[in-house]
């Protein structure tokens, strides 16, 4: 049974970091390429960060470059996004996403919530 369970997520304060994590079971991690997207009420998800499989090069999107850092961890089927200087317009829900040709696996996602 495929699973993507994220954790990490919470209250911070603007400027504050957190931590997420996906913790993959049921497929062949290593395989995959690996992304977090983000979907804020009233918005359309929208992709935050990429990772590749074998060389793990990775993407971001423009709003995140600088702050996010996506990696991975083949060994214990983990991928993390870390998360430096949030701002209040970073308040999303934060879901991993895994992807091999037509292999799609979603997780349910966990709340980001940036507030003073």
């Amino acid at each position: 049974q495929v699973q993507l369970v994220e954790s990490g997520g919470g209250l911070v304060q603007p400027g504050g970091s957190l931590r997420l994590s996906c913790a993959a079971s049921g497929f062949t991690f290593r395989w995959y390429a690996m992304s977090w997207y983000r979907q804020a009420p009233g918005k359309e998800r929208e992709l935050v960060a990429a990772v590749s499989s074998t060389v793990s090069s990775t993407n971001y999107a423009d709003s995140v470059k600088g702050r996010f850092t996506i990696s991975r961890d083949d060994a214990k089927n983990t991928v993390y996004l870390q998360m430096n200087s949030l701002k209040p317009e970073d308040t999303a829900v934060y879901c991993c996403h895994a992807t091999w040709y037509e292999n799609n696996y979603w997780g349910q996602g966990t709340q980001v919530t940036v507030s003073s």
